[in-house]
């Protein structure tokens, strides 16, 4: 099992910007394919982004033009640049990944609102 921890959510303002950083323990990180989900307050977990291990990457519709995945494989990190920020996009948004795509971190809140 892989330890996946989230960081850098918080307050911004509609069209502000904010980047996710998502840490994950063991090894073969560079491997596995890495993702964003987010839940808003009474929906469904929603899928946001995925990086492959050959670096491809997947968007939702919802965050396409807007969003960007990246990773760092020396730091075992995945990033989830977020700009042109909507009220819209206020949620928790979680990190998954692990050897079957099956760990889950904890969360880390995100609230666009002016």
């Amino acid at each position: 099992q892989v330890q996946l921890v989230e960081s850098g959510g918080g307050l911004v303002q509609p069209g502000g910007s904010l980047r996710l950083s998502c840490l994950a323990s063991g090894s073969h990180f560079s491997i596995n394919a890495m993702g964003w989900y987010r839940q808003a307050p009474g929906k469904t977990r929603e899928f946001v982004a995925v990086i492959r291990s050959g670096g491809s990457t997947g968007y939702g519709d919802s965050v396409k033009g807007r969003f960007t995945i990246s990773r760092d494989n020396a730091k075992n990190t995945v990033y989830l640049q977020m700009n042109s920020l909507k009220p819209e996009d206020t949620a928790v948004y979680y990190c998954r990944g692990g050897p079957m795509y099956a760990d889950w971190g904890q969360g880390t809140q995100v609230t666009v609102s002016s």
